[in-house]
């Protein structure tokens, strides 16, 4: 059993806080510090074995001893706060980010990834021997830099997973064919490591691919008896790989919740080891699930982690008031990493960001804030916890635009962050006029100072003949039609969203965009499985072109592709967004005015929130 004070352990979730040297920094301490309070174990970032096997170019390393220094001021500012720390070890194998220089791929095949990379070389018996090493002396690093246990990775599609893989192991030699063969080589490294040092082991898994050739959980039953038997603590039990299955890894909110669940109870009823169960545990209620339907000993809280760092503290009782939710969205946290600006949440704008401390104000003052979407609503509630009275103004509904996010297929869990927002706003008794703010309302109101966060509209460029349109409208399933043929004008984000509910009705749908690329600011998983979606249901997606005429049913194209399209029964435009700010210039010689989120500049939903943060930390 792992000594924890407590059964719940954050898992490994990649930051890009180094400067590319992969040391610690003193983000890392910080982000991890900042939730380490309420937890039995933080586990950091995956830790590099060798430079030449990096995922990312900002990752923390634990491949030469000058990193030992730096890893031992963070689990001593871990333990400090009460919770044990976990060194991920990962080998990626041909997963190692091609793009960075320096970068080898090695894998139980030369087979490349299926979704690029790439490709690698097929193991030799030298690059066993250094698999083996560069395990064994990342695990001596790691117990000399104060780490309390070890976890090895060995799913998720990295160089362990490649050898467990029937699709991707295609050797006939000692390490291929049988279940028995394509483990040697994890149980091998497993060897390697409890030799090295004498911490505690556990190991992570899929609990299967998600594909139909891949690992599978019968398979990981057995091997989770042999790692028992091999001295294995504990197994995390996730599911996927990164190059096949990417959702299923990174738990996105388009796979289903409790499958990595339902995989972590069979291991850990039919395999007799404790199992750490991870997946999208968001809510308070998910804990209670695991625990009482589940048996769940062990229970890993990531995201829900990145959106309200005293998530634990908040269920245990321990802090007070509700948790900001997660979305289980990756459009922050992962997207952000991608970017190369390090780990972000669009519902917490502190992540990754070093704002002074929150202080209520020296002088109080009465505010106004017009307009109740999600810049509008955030600085309505950190103003009001610093002490300023607010007042916020919402011609419409509390939202705003955001109010169509979840709309789309697949995307309820967005309406979370405006349940919170409402139910933070009400419980802080915020006064909300429901009324259209005007300059004499605005005045007269005795405010110290105004926030225009009235959002942005539609964007209509200048087609010859078109006079009918929709822009969002069928999102809503009142208001959606049937096998009709629909243009759509735009293939952004909002253009691809309306396109992906409007083919759930057998509808003929053709999206009509300039530029080459569809799509633009939409996150990578949503992105690649939503133009997929589309693919499948037949939608015709015409880049390099723009609409030049509409005339009744027809609609004339100009471009790459010159044509009349006809019969077409609607026109959807979705051409863009542009600031929405009629008041500005009336009040800022009269009040002290502000301009934030949409208002300002059009963003997306992170902007909008850290925008009215931190305006509202200046005031």
């Amino acid at each position: 059993m792992l000594e924890l004070r407590n059964p719940f352990l954050m898992p490994p979730i990649k930051l890009g806080y180094s400067f590319g040297d992969g040391k610690v920094t003193h983000k890392h301490i910080e982000f991890y510090g900042e939730r380490a309070g309420y937890l039995g174990a933080v586990t950091p970032e995956p830790l590099y074995l060798d430079a030449g096997l990096r995922e990312i170019p900002t990752q923390l390393g634990i491949d030469a001893d000058d990193k030992i220094e730096g890893l031992k001021r963070l689990t001593d500012h871990i333990h400090e706060a009460g919770a044990k720390v976990i060194a991920h070890l990962n080998h990626p194998g041909r997963m190692a980010n091609p793009k960075i220089p320096g970068n080898y791929h090695i894998s139980s095949s030369d087979q490349p990834c299926e979704n690029g990379g790439a490709k690698p070389r097929r193991m030799e018996k030298k690059d066993f021997e250094q698999v083996r090493r560069l395990f064994a002396e990342a695990a001596v690093r790691a117990e000399k830099a104060g780490f309390d246990i070890i976890e090895l990775q060995f799913g998720h599609g990295y160089l362990i997973a490649q050898f467990l893989s029937p699709k991707v192991n295609d050797r006939t030699d000692e390490y291929g064919g049988s279940l028995e063969n394509r483990m040697r080589l994890a149980l091998e490294v497993l060897e390697e490591v409890k030799k090295a040092v004498s911490l505690p082991v556990i190991v992570r898994i899929s609990g299967d691919d998600m594909i139909p050739d891949g690992i599978h959980l019968p398979e990981m039953i057995a091997f989770s008896k042999v790692l028992k038997e091999h001295g294995v603590e504990a197994i995390h039990v996730s599911a996927g790989t990164v190059c096949s299955t990417p959702p299923w890894f990174f738990q996105h909110m388009f796979v289903p919740k409790g499958k990595t669940w339902e995989f972590a109870r069979k291991i850990q009823e039919e395999a007799g080891i404790p199992a750490i169960f991870v997946g999208q545990v968001n809510r308070f209620e998910d804990i209670e699930k695991l625990k009482s339907e589940y048996g769940a000993q062990y229970i890993t809280i990531g995201r829900a982690l990145v959106a309200d760092p005293q998530f634990v503290g908040k269920y245990l009782g321990e802090v007070p008031g509700p948790a900001r939710p997660c979305l289980a969205c990756a459009e922050g946290c992962l997207g952000g990493v991608r970017a190369g600006r390090g780990l972000h949440c669009v519902v917490n704008p502190l992540a990754g960001e070093s704002f002074e401390e929150l202080r209520p104000a020296e002088q109080k003052k009465r505010i106004a804030i017009v307009g109740g979407g999600l810049a509008g609503m955030e600085a309505a509630l950190t103003l009001n916890e610093r002490g300023h009275t607010v007042v916020l103004y919402e011609k419409d509904q509390l939202g705003g635009q955001f109010n169509l996010a979840w709309l789309p297929p697949k995307k309820a869990s967005l309406k979370r962050i405006l349940d919170f927002y409402k139910s933070q706003i009400e419980e802080e008794k915020i006064e909300v006029r429901y009324q259209e703010a005007d300059e004499e309302e605005l005045l007269k109101g005795g405010y110290d100072a105004v926030v225009l966060a009235t959002g942005s509209k539609p964007a209509v460029p200048p087609i010859e003949g078109l006079k009918e349109y929709f822009w969002t409208e069928f999102l809503y399933d009142e208001n959606l039609p049937s096998g009709k043929n629909i243009v759509i004008i735009g293939g952004g984000l909002i253009g691809i969203e309306v396109a992906s509910k409007l083919v759930e009705k057998d509808n003929k749908v053709t999206i009509v965009e300039m530029l080459e690329e569809v799509a633009r600011g939409m996150e990578m998983i949503e992105k690649v499985m939503t133009l997929k979606k589309l693919k499948e249901k037949g939608v015709e997606i015409i880049t390099g072109t723009r609409v030049a005429a509409v005339d009744g049913d027809k609609v004339k194209l100009e471009g790459a592709v010159e044509k009349t399209l006809e019969g077409v029964d609607h026109i959807v435009l979705t051409t863009g967004m542009k600031s929405y700010n009629p008041l500005y210039d009336k009040l800022r010689d009269k009040v002290r005015t502000y301009v934030i989120g949409d208002a300002r500049a059009v963003g997306k939903a992170d902007d909008a929130i850290r925008d009215g943060y931190s305006l509202a930390l200046t005031l």
